[in-house]
């Protein structure tokens, strides 16, 4: 009996990355990726955080495939170089793609036993068993968890077709959760669990530009060198050894390992006897070093003056129930040290773009809605229209409008959120008279069923209104926003207000508190 050819998948040349172009969809590798972006329209797989994690992986390749790694290129000559490659019509070069998947100190095999692409070989021995296929399939229950929505269980495991795979892959090193890993034996140590770290994006937003072709895309994702930068930069298909869990983590050199080096996790795909699926993984801590600080060039990042040095900078968290508009302050406004928030550093690279790539330029959002360690909500995307025409170097007027704008309309959603609570509690106990539980001691409060669906009802009104205030300057953002969310109170009220005795003045009082210039009021901004 011959002997079974070993299982063999490899992400530069096999196909996994799902693709568009016009209304046609089909599945690519990374080679072919770069080899006709020129003609591709879009990226297009159905999974957000798996795409945002491609979308860094690649914009590190067209950084070594166009040379726009070079740390000795001044900020001009980086520029113009860029500028050189976007005006072709013809794409990335051709050689310069095949020299870097053909070079055999790159290793993009997904099974090689030695340096399989983004996995640890090592947890074949340092594993005592898997962690099971449905600890690497994001939506499956997998251990004791209830199987509430999915058919999926650990005593029945389904394989995974290994593009899905590793879509999934990269999940887990941008968004994996802490704890809950498989026990890791190196060296002589104990076993040790995946312990506190998250992946370097979990519960983010990413903005990342989008051009009108996969080619422009690309070079617009590749961020700048900010600084010096003196050691060497190596992603981790480019190191011609496997993770060394004890070793303490380099230096967050550009662009590699800024984008793609600074995963907490560690993952070995177990294939099927072909390649063609992966019928276990083993899960665990890749590191106990705590991560060296990096700024991750597609996210808005808040500062707190106030604060420890340690917690003053952190990014902006995903809100699955956030529309993007919303967003727009913190994309168009010039950075400024006054400012709480600044825009994702990849933004600061288009203004030298050309006029007539950076005019078409839109933005596609990626965010992943989850809490610190584990449980995730829900992930999303969005793209919007071409808005950098509308970034504060280029139209400030229109810039601060729109910073205005989005500033009233989360104020008064605040306002709404609190004075929906207020009218509830003043109709059911009285303004300002706690209702009385057993032995005169106060009650326990009840939930107030107003807050939720005026909020609801109120982010559509206002983004109607924020567009209608964009084209008409004169008006007023404070006037606009404390009408809509006037309508949203009354709309979410409006069977309670003929139902209960004080409703109807609790809801006028708070309506007439939603229209009185602001004030000072700390406690309700905070609600």
């Amino acid at each position: 009996m011959l002997p079974r050819a070993p299982a063999r998948f490899n992400a530069a040349d096999d196909p996994w990355i799902d693709v568009r172009r016009g209304t046609t969809y089909r599945q690519v590798g990374l080679r072919e990726l770069f080899l006709y972006a020129h003609t591709l329209d879009d990226l297009a797989i159905p999974i957000a955080p798996s795409a945002s994690g491609l979308l860094r992986i690649a914009a590190a390749i067209a950084a070594r495939i166009t040379c726009l790694d070079d740390p000795a290129l001044s900020a001009d000559q980086w520029n113009a170089r860029r500028r050189d490659l976007l005006s072709s019509p013809q794409g990335f070069d051709p050689a310069a793609v095949n020299a870097y998947f053909d070079n055999k100190a790159h290793c993009f095999e997904v099974f090689h036993p030695l340096r399989p692409w983004l996995q640890d070989p090592l947890l074949a021995t340092q594993c005592k068993a898997p962690s099971g296929i449905n600890k690497l399939v994001f939506g499956r229950p997998a251990g004791n968890n209830l199987a509430w929505m999915s058919p999926h269980h650990d005593l029945d495991p389904v394989p995974v077709p290994t593009a899905q795979a590793l879509q999934h892959l990269l999940i887990h090193h941008y968004y994996g959760a802490s704890g809950g890993g498989t026990p890791r034996t190196v060296g002589r140590r104990a076993p040790r669990h995946l312990g506190g770290r998250s992946g370097p994006l979990r519960s983010t937003v990413s903005f990342h530009p989008l051009g009108r072709t996969l080619h422009e895309t690309l070079l617009a994702q590749i961020p700048k060198l900010t600084g010096e930068q003196t050691d060497p930069d190596v992603c981790p298909w480019e190191n011609p050894a496997p993770p060394d869990p004890d070793a303490p983590p380099a230096p967050m050199t550009w662009p590699g390992r800024i984008l793609t080096g600074r995963s907490q996790h560690a993952l070995l795909l177990v294939p099927g006897p072909d390649g063609s699926h992966v019928s276990d993984v083993y899960l665990t801590w890749a590191t106990q070093h705590p991560p060296l600080p990096a700024t991750d060039p597609y996210l808005v990042i808040h500062t707190k003056g106030n604060t420890k040095p340690e917690r003053r900078r952190h990014p902006r968290r995903a809100d699955a129930d956030k529309a993007w508009w919303r967003e727009l302050d913190a994309l168009l406004l010039a950075p400024d040290e006054h400012r709480a928030f600044r825009r994702p550093q990849i933004f600061d690279t288009l203004n030298d773009l050309p006029a007539h790539t950076r005019s078409s330029l839109r933005v596609r959002v990626h965010g992943f809605d989850q809490d610190g360690k584990v449980n995730n909500r829900r992930w999303y995307t969005a793209i919007t229209p071409p808005i950098l025409t509308w970034a504060q170097e280029h139209d400030p007027e229109r810039a601060d409008r729109i910073a205005e704008c989005v500033a009233a309309a989360e104020h008064h959603a605040r306002r709404l959120t609190y004075l929906a609570d207020q009218a509830w509690k003043d109709t059911t106990q009285g303004p300002g008279r706690p209702t009385q539980g057993p032995a005169g001691k106060p009650a326990m409060k009840p939930a107030s069923p107003w807050p939720a669906p005026a909020r609801a009802a109120y982010w559509p009104l206002a983004e109607h209104a924020f567009w209608r205030l964009l084209d008409q300057p004169d008006l007023s953002a404070r006037h606009a926003f404390a009408t809509a969310a006037e309508q949203a109170l009354r709309a979410a009220t409006a069977d309670d207000a003929a139902r209960l005795r004080h409703a109807a003045r609790a809801i006028a009082a708070a309506v007439a508190e939603l229209h009185r210039p602001p004030r000072t009021r700390p406690d309700e901004d905070r609600r």
